[in-house]
């Protein structure tokens, strides 16, 4: 759910980020201050051309390295897929597909593109009438890219409900201060049309049971049936357990729908075969890279080359003037890394980490954990057995060292601004080397911190106020130390 929160809005306190520039610019200089001096030859030409973003950059490193990036969306990449990015790819524009640039001078970029393509196949055992476009930017453009292709403006398209799992590119819109009623299983949108597929297709979701919080495919089958959408969707940010592919592809089938699976948190898994894949089943499937597949920051998406040769034209010049080489050659790195033993071990591994997590969670300190636990990377927990708000927890977490955010349940009667749930996953502390016996440590830690947060002296404060206290508690600056150190036990190769 942090995907909700608008861009122009301060996480931590829901206002403009009204920070002014000079702020910024005496704290860096300052920082900067403690540099080499600009002649020194063991400078990089990043630190002697521009120290403040130099030095902002090492901050980042620092904090990468010293805290528990438990944000289920996130991970490290290797420092080949890095130097991919950051290559000289990055120059060349090639507006067109292989083979059929505008531009002259992409005969090396073709190759990258085919080489990728073909990775993407083999990494995701797809069936040979069955193709890879990997030019689209992110999850989102992939997800439009498909809707462009394959749909009319003001078609109907059904996905997974927004505050129980599911992603702003499905659909999403609301109504300001009127919840959705939670005893309903469809909701039909609102006046505030979110995202541009909102905007431009008529959207309906469908729940989770309010009891299991998981799927009710024979509900998910009646609404589809009613509403009869030209695409059903499934896949979001924060459902925890496998989806049945097959039974939402007998669905979309019943309806006349085209079904697209989008498997942008679990892309990683998939391909190793931790958890289930819809490939060659859903007509398409979307994906970003840089979740557990840790290949970079892009997208793929794959699907019938018939459909493949649709998408190719949604993406450019439907959506794109031309693509992200470096991107691109990042993906590659990624999905050789990917089509190797250590891959497919580190994937089960992040599974197994989550599922030892949450049964932690469950048993030792009775958290609620939505669904019972989890079959794939990240955990969701509904916190108002605890009576700590998610945005309070998330906060007293990060300064106690572990990275996580606040996030929207089932059922969630607060406001995505300040729900009842905490979301957290395992990919990049997996990356990192952790395995069981430091997921013991870390719930733990939680369980610790969140008894802190409990202390009457906090009941009943002000956000602003809480996050400036909690970071000044000798204990909360304990766990982070503790914290740091168990960081320092499995290094980053930064």
């Amino acid at each position: 759910m942090e995907e909700y929160i608008t861009a122009n809005q301060d996480n931590n306190n829901n206002t403009p980020n009204t920070t002014s520039y000079q702020t910024i610019q005496s704290a860096n200089n300052l920082a900067a201050s403690t540099l080499p001096t600009q002649n020194s030859t063991n400078q990089s030409p990043l630190q002697a051309q521009d120290p403040e973003v130099y030095n902002l950059i090492k901050q980042e490193e620092q904090r990468q390295q010293h805290k528990l990036s438990m944000i289920a969306s996130e991970n490290f990449f290797s420092k080949a897929v890095r130097e991919a990015t950051g290559s000289v790819l990055s120059n060349k524009y090639s507006e067109g597909n292989t083979g059929k640039r505008y531009y002259e001078g992409n005969e090396f970029i073709d190759q990258i593109e085919l080489l990728t393509i073909a990775r993407a196949k083999e990494a995701f055992n797809l069936p040979d009438d069955w193709s890879a476009n990997v030019q689209t930017l992110s999850g989102s453009t992939a997800n439009l890219s498909v809707y462009l292709a394959l749909l009319n403006i003001g078609d109907f398209i059904m996905g997974m409900y927004l505050p129980d799992g599911g992603h702003l590119s499905h659909g999403w819109s609301y109504t300001p201060k009127q919840p959705a009623d939670p005893k309903k299983t469809v909701y039909y949108g609102g006046k505030n049309k979110v995202n541009i597929s909102s905007k431009i297709f008529n959207t309906i979701s469908y729940k989770v049971d309010p009891v299991t919080k998981q799927f009710d495919y024979d509900e998910v089958e009646r609404i589809a049936t009613l509403q009869k959408p030209k695409l059903l969707i499934t896949g979001g940010t924060a459902y925890p357990r496998n989806i049945d592919y097959k039974r939402m592809k007998q669905i979309a089938t019943k309806v006349g729908a085209y079904y697209l699976a989008d498997v942008a948190h679990e892309a990683g898994l998939v391909a190793a075969g931790a958890v289930p894949s819809p490939v060659g089943i859903a007509d398409v499937v979307t994906m970003t890279t840089h979740k557990t597949l840790r290949s970079g920051r892009s997208a793929i998406i794959l699907a019938h080359k018939d459909i493949i040769k649709k998408i190719n034209k949604a993406v450019l010049p439907g959506l794109l003037g031309g693509p992200f080489n470096h991107a691109i050659a990042g993906v590659a790195v990624g999905l050789k890394e990917v089509n190797t033993p250590q891959f497919k071990e580190y994937a089960q591994q992040v599974v197994k980490n989550a599922q030892h997590l949450a049964n932690e969670l469950i048993t030792k300190y009775q958290f609620n954990v939505v669904s019972g636990g989890t079959d794939k990377h990240l955990v969701l927990i509904d916190l108002t057995n605890k009576n700590v708000p998610g945005r309070f927890f998330s906060k007293a977490l990060d300064h106690a060292g572990i990275v996580s955010n606040y996030n929207t349940i089932p059922g969630d009667l607060k406001p995505p601004l300040n729900p009842s749930g905490l979301r957290i996953g395992t990919p990049w502390i997996t990356t990192r080397g952790m395995k069981e016996e430091q997921i013991t440590q870390i719930a733990s830690w939680m369980d610790q911190v969140l008894k802190i947060c409990q202390e009457d002296r906090y009941q009943g404060i002000k956000f602003k106020d809480f996050k400036i206290e909690i970071k000044q508690n000798i204990e909360i600056q304990r766990i982070a130390k503790e914290v740091k150190q168990l960081c320092l036990q499995f290094p980053l190769d930064i």
